[in-house]
């Protein structure tokens, strides 16, 4: 089941190019052709350029080319695709581990966030995801998809209280324009 990891960073790259800034997009989930694949296509509808590997290649070294690139063209924003559902295998956390290297090494001075995406029907799972990541990655906010069916999300309200991490984003359908911004107070209204 997807997370909705690939949909989100497509939304977010638009908006980041409706508020006139320049975007490019990294595709270093490298384990799986489809989540390239997906990426372009969410690249395309965000227009926004991406760079990308060949299959397998190392994430961090895709990482690496698309940071040289969006110096080269003074590209305002860069936002890394990395591989999802990490929390269960401990090479793909050190990828992720090893990327954050390269970002932090090759842009020291940039302002960096670093997202988690959470789909809402996950339930306890989340929490569990949410305490792996935090163990390799300063996890500086949520994204909360799938808001537009029956899941709520409830579990983020732990999350949330636990963890002292922002819901930043809420994802409420398979549209390019379809997230918003989170605001607790309408988020706590529709749970109850």
């Amino acid at each position: 089941m997807e997370s909705g990891k690939t949909t989100s960073i497509g939304k977010i790259a638009k908006r980041i190019k409706e508020s006139g800034k320049s975007v490019m997009v990294a595709a270093a989930d490298t384990f799986r052709a489809a989540a390239v694949e997906q990426l372009e296509v969410w690249s395309k509808r965000a227009n926004c350029d991406i760079i990308k590997g060949s299959e397998n290649q190392d994430p961090a070294s895709v990482v690496f080319e698309a940071i040289k690139k969006a110096k080269e063209n003074n590209i305002d924003v860069l936002i890394c695709d990395t591989a999802g559902r990490l929390h269960n295998k401990k090479y793909l956390m050190d990828e992720l581990e090893k990327i954050q290297r390269v970002i932090e090494k090759e842009l020291p001075d940039a302002d960096k966030e670093s997202l988690l995406v959470i789909d809402a029907t996950t339930g306890q799972n989340a929490i569990e995801q949410v305490k792996a990541f935090k163990e390799v990655s300063n996890i500086t906010g949520l994204i909360l998809t799938k808001l537009d069916g029956t899941a709520k999300g409830g579990v983020v309200i732990g999350i949330v209280h636990e963890n002292k991490i922002p819901v930043k984003f809420i994802g409420v359908g398979e549209g390019i324009d379809d997230m918003e911004v989170f605001k607790s107070s309408d988020f706590v209204k529709a749970i109850i």
